[in-house]
């Protein structure tokens, strides 16, 4: 018996599994009163539209998809033709969980796989594949892509996105964003987005809302909005265009109209840095990355991950054999407290 009272089925496995916060709900209740047009002719995405441009301090194009896999996968194969490729860290969200989806809207791009430095992409990977073959029988490198925060829980600060976009321009590359958890990585460098956007170089943004406590719903973001041309029929294609466009909108007028965005997300990676010290207390248990958003990974035994999962807890054992704790928005100190106390528990248990 553990001493500890937990509700079991707690989910450490996906800041997903957390309801809608109370802003992006409230902006919804609003936008659900009355008529509006569709097909994002309303108010509502035109709101969230020139909150996100006053986001980012520019007039940048806006879209929203229904997900991020979506978001990903359109801005990709927008910017290449069916025989280019997309050079990313062996540890990018394109490469590790989109089913290969960026292939499959693109019509048979290929990604380009480099080594990474605890998720991030190295600047010299570009000009080392760049420059690997320039034949006709290589995939023509058009794009990279970092994910931010990446899949391992770790960020890009503003001087290394610099450098990944200097080395992309060099080669003539265009620079996305996979940006799932994008408010994570603001709050955790404490910068504005512009700083680690179009100010390094930066062309499109794929920017997630559901982390931010949205039920559903991504921002594509241009900055370079001649990339933009005739993205709208990409997304009508691809069954992107909502009907009731103001459902995917609202959320995100609720959560930057004031400070509910940085509430939540600095919530969220404070929870993480709160359960990473708990957890490295307690012996035989490592960090497997630096904790730099809201996600934590450590190496556990083998025989506390057990007791875990049969507890309730509910986590992911996957990249470099690591067990994966994501908080979010609704994380309580209460829950962090509960998961260390049992850690503990069976750690003793053991001895």
């Amino acid at each position: 018996m553990s001493s500890t009272n937990i509700q079991p089925g707690y989910q450490f496995a996906s800041d997903n599994t957390a309801g809608v916060c109370p802003e992006a709900w409230a902006a919804l209740e609003q936008a659900n009163a009355g008529y509006a047009p569709g097909y994002g002719d309303d108010v509502w995405t035109a709101k969230a539209a020139d909150l996100i441009r006053d986001w980012f301090e520019c007039d940048c194009e806006v879209f929203f998809a229904f997900n991020g896999t979506a978001a990903n996968s359109m801005v990709v194969s927008s910017l290449c033709q069916s025989y280019h490729s997309v050079i990313c860290s062996d540890f990018a969200h394109l490469e590790t969980d989109e089913c290969g989806a960026p292939e499959f809207f693109s019509n048979g791009i290929k990604l380009l796989l480099t080594e990474s430095d605890s998720g991030k992409l190295l600047p010299e990977e570009i000009d080392r594949l760049v420059g690997k073959r320039s034949d006709i029988h290589y995939p023509k490198p058009r794009v990279v892509s970092v994910t931010q925060a990446t899949e391992l829980g770790t960020v890009y600060t503003a001087d290394e996105l610099a450098a990944v976009c200097e080395a992309a321009k060099r080669q003539g590359l265009r620079v996305h964003i996979d940006g799932a958890r994008f408010a994570n990585a603001v709050v955790s460098l404490g910068v504005k987005p512009r700083a680690i956007t179009h100010d390094v170089g930066v062309d499109v943004l794929c920017l997630g809302t559901t982390k931010l406590g949205a039920p559903v719903g991504d921002a594509v973001v241009f900055f370079d909005r001649d990339l933009a041309h005739e993205f709208d029929y990409r997304c009508k294609q691809a069954g992107q265009l909502a009907s009731k466009m103001r459902y995917l909108a609202a959320p995100w007028v609720g959560l930057l109209e004031g400070d509910a965005w940085q509430k939540h997300t600095t919530h969220a990676n404070n929870c993480a840095k709160r359960l990473a010290e708990g957890l490295l207390a307690i012996d035989g248990i490592t960090l497997a990355h630096p904790t730099q958003a809201n996600g934590v990974f450590v190496h556990l035994p083998d025989k506390i991950a057990d007791h875990l999962l049969a507890r309730g807890w509910h986590f992911y054992t996957f990249i470099g054999n690591a067990a994966r704790f994501m908080c979010s928005w609704q994380t309580t100190d209460e829950e962090i407290d509960a998961l260390i106390a049992d850690v503990g528990f069976w750690s003793g248990d053991q001895q």
